[in-house]
Protein backbone atom coordinates (compact mmCIF):
# COMPACT_ATOMS: atom_id res chain seq x y z
CA UNK A 1 0.00 0.00 0.00
CA UNK A 2 1.22 3.24 -1.05
CA UNK A 3 2.16 5.81 2.00
CA UNK A 4 -0.73 8.45 2.05
CA UNK A 5 0.34 12.26 1.80
CA UNK A 6 -0.67 14.54 5.12
CA UNK A 7 -0.72 17.25 2.52
CA UNK A 8 -0.57 17.71 -1.56
CA UNK A 9 0.03 21.26 -2.96
CA UNK A 10 2.82 23.00 -5.31
CA UNK A 11 6.80 23.65 -4.15
CA UNK A 12 7.24 26.68 -5.96
CA UNK A 13 10.56 28.88 -6.72
CA UNK A 14 10.78 31.98 -8.85
CA UNK A 15 8.43 30.74 -12.36
CA UNK A 16 9.36 26.80 -11.59
CA UNK A 17 6.75 25.03 -10.04
CA UNK A 18 5.74 21.42 -9.05
CA UNK A 19 3.33 19.35 -7.25
CA UNK A 20 4.26 18.05 -3.80
CA UNK A 21 3.28 16.13 -0.94
CA UNK A 22 4.37 16.04 2.85
CA UNK A 23 4.88 12.64 4.31
CA UNK A 24 4.98 11.63 8.01
CA UNK A 25 8.79 11.28 8.87
CA UNK A 26 8.10 10.48 12.34
CA UNK A 27 5.32 8.60 14.03
CA UNK A 28 4.36 7.18 17.36
CA UNK A 29 1.42 5.18 16.17
CA UNK A 30 4.27 1.61 16.46
CA UNK A 31 4.26 2.61 20.24
CA UNK A 32 1.71 -0.06 22.32
CA UNK A 33 -1.79 1.73 23.37
CA UNK A 34 -3.88 0.95 26.51
CA UNK A 35 -7.05 1.15 26.87
CA UNK A 36 -9.25 2.21 30.09
CA UNK A 37 -10.71 -0.78 31.26
CA UNK A 38 -13.60 -0.82 34.35
CA UNK A 39 -11.49 -3.12 36.80
CA UNK A 40 -14.75 -4.52 38.24
CA UNK A 41 -16.79 -5.70 34.66
CA UNK A 42 -13.22 -5.60 32.30
CA UNK A 43 -15.29 -3.73 29.58
CA UNK A 44 -13.96 -0.28 27.75
CA UNK A 45 -14.33 2.56 29.50
CA UNK A 46 -15.88 5.72 27.40
CA UNK A 47 -14.87 9.24 28.32
CA UNK A 48 -18.06 11.74 28.93
CA UNK A 49 -18.56 15.35 28.90
CA UNK A 50 -19.80 17.07 31.90
CA UNK A 51 -21.15 20.36 32.75
CA UNK A 52 -18.48 21.24 35.84
CA UNK A 53 -21.38 22.77 38.09
CA UNK A 54 -24.57 20.58 37.05
CA UNK A 55 -22.42 17.43 36.70
CA UNK A 56 -24.90 16.52 34.22
CA UNK A 57 -23.59 15.01 30.78
CA UNK A 58 -23.52 17.90 27.58
CA UNK A 59 -24.91 16.97 24.54
CA UNK A 60 -22.17 17.27 21.00
CA UNK A 61 -24.11 19.99 19.88
CA UNK A 62 -24.06 22.40 22.98
CA UNK A 63 -20.30 21.93 23.21
CA UNK A 64 -18.50 25.33 22.13
CA UNK A 65 -15.01 26.54 22.55
CA UNK A 66 -14.45 29.78 25.01
CA UNK A 67 -11.29 31.80 25.79
CA UNK A 68 -10.81 32.62 29.83
CA UNK A 69 -11.56 36.05 30.07
CA UNK A 70 -11.80 36.44 34.00
CA UNK A 71 -12.26 33.40 36.83
CA UNK A 72 -15.37 31.54 35.09
CA UNK A 73 -15.87 33.94 32.55
CA UNK A 74 -15.67 33.02 29.19
CA UNK A 75 -15.89 34.39 25.81
CA UNK A 76 -18.04 31.78 23.49
CA UNK A 77 -16.27 31.02 19.73
CA UNK A 78 -18.95 28.93 17.38
CA UNK A 79 -17.10 26.90 15.06
CA UNK A 80 -18.13 29.21 12.16
CA UNK A 81 -16.04 32.02 13.85
CA UNK A 82 -12.99 29.61 14.47
CA UNK A 83 -13.29 28.50 10.42
CA UNK A 84 -12.97 32.30 9.41
CA UNK A 85 -10.82 32.84 10.81
CA UNK A 86 -8.29 30.16 9.61
CA UNK A 87 -6.34 32.03 6.82
CA UNK A 88 -7.16 30.81 3.06
CA UNK A 89 -5.00 27.77 2.20
CA UNK A 90 -3.38 28.39 -2.02
CA UNK A 91 -1.70 25.24 -1.21
CA UNK A 92 1.73 26.49 -2.26
CA UNK A 93 5.13 26.27 -0.24
CA UNK A 94 7.13 29.11 -1.66
CA UNK A 95 10.81 28.68 -1.02
CA UNK A 96 11.14 32.39 0.07
CA UNK A 97 14.28 32.57 1.82
CA UNK A 98 17.37 30.54 1.44
CA UNK A 99 20.13 30.22 4.43
CA UNK A 100 22.54 27.80 5.48
CA UNK A 101 21.26 24.71 6.75
CA UNK A 102 22.94 25.47 11.04
CA UNK A 103 21.10 28.76 10.91
CA UNK A 104 17.96 27.57 13.05
CA UNK A 105 18.31 26.72 16.48
CA UNK A 106 16.83 23.11 17.04
CA UNK A 107 14.60 24.58 20.17
CA UNK A 108 12.71 26.13 16.93
CA UNK A 109 12.35 22.39 15.01
CA UNK A 110 9.22 20.95 15.61
CA UNK A 111 7.54 17.91 13.18
CA UNK A 112 9.70 16.58 10.41
CA UNK A 113 7.97 15.43 7.21
CA UNK A 114 8.75 14.10 4.12
CA UNK A 115 8.83 16.00 0.81
CA UNK A 116 8.53 14.39 -2.65
CA UNK A 117 6.59 14.75 -6.08
CA UNK A 118 3.33 13.14 -6.36
CA UNK A 119 3.65 12.18 -10.22
CA UNK A 120 6.12 11.63 -12.79
CA UNK A 121 5.94 14.95 -14.55
CA UNK A 122 7.05 16.95 -11.46
CA UNK A 123 9.85 14.94 -10.49
CA UNK A 124 12.18 17.15 -12.75
CA UNK A 125 11.68 20.18 -11.36
CA UNK A 126 11.46 18.80 -8.12
CA UNK A 127 15.02 17.33 -8.33
CA UNK A 128 16.52 20.89 -10.27
CA UNK A 129 15.46 22.42 -6.82
CA UNK A 130 17.34 19.40 -4.87
CA UNK A 131 20.19 20.12 -6.39
CA UNK A 132 20.56 23.40 -6.33
CA UNK A 133 20.00 23.25 -2.73
CA UNK A 134 22.47 20.71 -2.31
CA UNK A 135 25.00 22.36 -4.04
CA UNK A 136 24.86 25.38 -2.30
CA UNK A 137 24.72 23.90 0.89
CA UNK A 138 21.39 25.47 2.03
CA UNK A 139 18.25 25.19 3.19
CA UNK A 140 14.66 27.06 2.31
CA UNK A 141 12.21 28.60 4.34
CA UNK A 142 8.60 28.57 3.18
CA UNK A 143 5.00 29.02 4.76
CA UNK A 144 1.57 27.45 3.60
CA UNK A 145 -1.67 26.41 5.85
CA UNK A 146 -1.32 22.98 7.07
CA UNK A 147 -3.53 21.60 9.54
CA UNK A 148 -5.46 24.78 9.62
CA UNK A 149 -2.56 27.17 10.85
CA UNK A 150 -0.09 29.32 8.60
CA UNK A 151 3.05 27.45 9.53
CA UNK A 152 7.08 28.27 8.41
CA UNK A 153 8.83 24.85 7.44
CA UNK A 154 12.08 24.63 7.02
CA UNK A 155 13.11 22.90 3.87
CA UNK A 156 16.42 20.75 3.30
CA UNK A 157 17.68 18.04 0.79
CA UNK A 158 17.85 14.66 2.08
CA UNK A 159 19.17 11.82 -0.02
CA UNK A 160 16.87 11.55 -3.36
CA UNK A 161 14.24 14.06 -2.11
CA UNK A 162 13.83 16.88 0.89
CA UNK A 163 12.82 17.48 4.33
CA UNK A 164 10.36 19.68 5.49
CA UNK A 165 10.62 20.58 9.17
CA UNK A 166 7.81 22.46 10.97
CA UNK A 167 8.79 25.13 13.14
CA UNK A 168 7.86 26.63 16.19
CA UNK A 169 6.96 30.03 16.27
CA UNK A 170 8.49 32.81 18.93
CA UNK A 171 6.20 33.21 21.45
CA UNK A 172 5.99 28.83 21.26
CA UNK A 173 10.13 28.51 22.62
CA UNK A 174 10.09 29.71 26.00
CA UNK A 175 13.18 31.96 27.00
CA UNK A 176 16.27 29.81 28.99
CA UNK A 177 16.39 32.66 31.42
CA UNK A 178 14.22 30.99 34.41
CA UNK A 179 15.33 27.89 33.84
CA UNK A 180 18.93 28.56 33.58
CA UNK A 181 19.76 31.30 36.28
CA UNK A 182 19.07 29.49 39.57
CA UNK A 183 22.51 27.13 37.90
CA UNK A 184 25.94 28.70 39.69
CA UNK A 185 28.78 29.98 37.57
CA UNK A 186 31.09 27.50 38.95
CA UNK A 187 35.15 28.19 37.52
CA UNK A 188 36.16 24.69 36.82
CA UNK A 189 39.86 23.92 35.70
CA UNK A 190 42.75 21.98 36.65
CA UNK A 191 43.01 18.13 37.51
CA UNK A 192 39.08 18.62 37.55
CA UNK A 193 38.15 19.66 34.02
CA UNK A 194 41.39 17.77 32.95
CA UNK A 195 39.49 14.56 33.78
CA UNK A 196 36.10 15.61 32.39
CA UNK A 197 37.57 16.33 29.40
CA UNK A 198 39.40 12.81 29.10
CA UNK A 199 36.02 11.44 29.80
CA UNK A 200 34.59 12.91 27.11
CA UNK A 201 37.20 11.60 24.65
CA UNK A 202 37.38 8.21 25.36
CA UNK A 203 33.07 8.45 24.97
CA UNK A 204 33.40 9.87 21.33
CA UNK A 205 31.34 8.37 18.81
CA UNK A 206 28.77 8.57 16.20
CA UNK A 207 25.08 9.33 16.10
CA UNK A 208 23.80 5.55 15.05
CA UNK A 209 19.93 5.77 15.63
CA UNK A 210 20.12 2.46 15.72
CA UNK A 211 21.90 1.85 18.82
CA UNK A 212 19.29 3.38 21.23
CA UNK A 213 15.95 1.11 22.17
CA UNK A 214 13.11 2.37 23.82
CA UNK A 215 13.93 0.17 27.21
CA UNK A 216 10.12 1.64 28.79
CA UNK A 217 8.47 0.41 25.45
CA UNK A 218 10.47 -3.17 24.97
CA UNK A 219 9.75 -4.01 29.12
CA UNK A 220 6.15 -3.05 29.17
CA UNK A 221 5.84 -5.38 25.96
CA UNK A 222 7.48 -8.21 28.29
CA UNK A 223 5.45 -7.19 30.95
CA UNK A 224 2.28 -8.30 28.62
CA UNK A 225 3.61 -11.16 27.45
CA UNK A 226 4.45 -12.63 30.89
CA UNK A 227 0.95 -12.01 31.80
CA UNK A 228 -0.43 -13.59 28.43
CA UNK A 229 1.96 -16.47 29.24
CA UNK A 230 0.60 -17.05 32.76
CA UNK A 231 4.06 -16.20 34.58
CA UNK A 232 5.67 -13.45 36.50
CA UNK A 233 6.65 -10.30 34.82
CA UNK A 234 10.33 -9.84 35.13
CA UNK A 235 12.01 -7.64 37.95
CA UNK A 236 13.69 -4.36 37.09
CA UNK A 237 17.12 -4.72 38.65
CA UNK A 238 17.93 -2.09 41.40
CA UNK A 239 20.61 0.66 40.70
CA UNK A 240 23.94 -0.16 41.93
CA UNK A 241 24.12 2.10 44.69
CA UNK A 242 27.67 4.03 44.76
CA UNK A 243 30.36 5.08 47.48
CA UNK A 244 31.41 7.59 46.07
CA UNK A 245 31.23 11.32 48.20
CA UNK A 246 33.11 13.61 46.18
CA UNK A 247 33.46 15.42 42.53
CA UNK A 248 36.89 14.41 42.19
CA UNK A 249 36.63 10.79 43.29
CA UNK A 250 33.78 10.59 40.84
CA UNK A 251 35.75 12.18 38.15
CA UNK A 252 38.57 9.86 38.85
CA UNK A 253 36.86 6.77 38.83
CA UNK A 254 34.57 7.56 35.45
CA UNK A 255 38.56 8.38 33.76
CA UNK A 256 39.78 4.89 35.25
CA UNK A 257 36.79 3.14 33.94
CA UNK A 258 37.55 5.05 30.71
CA UNK A 259 41.06 3.98 30.55
CA UNK A 260 40.50 0.24 31.11
CA UNK A 261 37.74 -0.03 28.09
CA UNK A 262 40.14 2.18 25.61
CA UNK A 263 43.07 -0.10 26.57
CA UNK A 264 40.98 -3.19 26.21
CA UNK A 265 39.97 -2.45 22.69
CA UNK A 266 43.68 -1.51 21.83
CA UNK A 267 45.20 -4.40 23.15
CA UNK A 268 44.69 -7.29 20.50
CA UNK A 269 43.60 -10.73 21.56
CA UNK A 270 46.51 -13.07 21.48
CA UNK A 271 45.83 -15.87 18.50
CA UNK A 272 45.32 -19.42 20.16
CA UNK A 273 47.99 -21.67 18.68
CA UNK A 274 46.72 -24.19 15.87
CA UNK A 275 47.40 -27.61 16.36
CA UNK A 276 50.23 -27.25 13.31
CA UNK A 277 51.56 -24.93 15.12
CA UNK A 278 51.29 -26.49 18.99
CA UNK A 279 52.96 -29.47 17.33
CA UNK A 280 56.33 -27.64 15.94
CA UNK A 281 56.39 -25.92 19.34
CA UNK A 282 56.13 -29.10 21.06
CA UNK A 283 59.34 -30.32 18.71
CA UNK A 284 61.65 -27.43 19.07
CA UNK A 285 61.08 -28.00 22.93
CA UNK A 286 62.10 -31.35 22.71
CA UNK A 287 65.17 -30.88 20.85
CA UNK A 288 66.04 -28.33 22.77
CA UNK A 289 65.82 -30.39 26.04
CA UNK A 290 67.68 -33.41 24.47
CA UNK A 291 70.60 -30.84 23.63
CA UNK A 292 70.70 -29.85 26.90
CA UNK A 293 70.69 -33.08 28.74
Amino acid sequence: MAPRANWRGFLTLGELSCSVGLFTAASTSDRMSFHIINRRTGNRVHRQMVDSDTDKEVDRDDIVKGYEIAGGEYVILTPDEIKAAVPDSDKTLELETFITCGDVNTLYLDRPYYLAPTDDAAADVFDLIRQGLKARNVAALARTVLFRRLRTLLIRPHDDGLIASTLNYEYEVRTPDEIFAPIRDLKIEGEMLDLAQHIIDTKRGHFDPTKFDDRYETALQEVVKAKIEGRKPPKRPKPKESNVTSLMDALRLSAGAGKSKAKAKATPKPKAKTEKTAKTSSRKSGTTERKAS
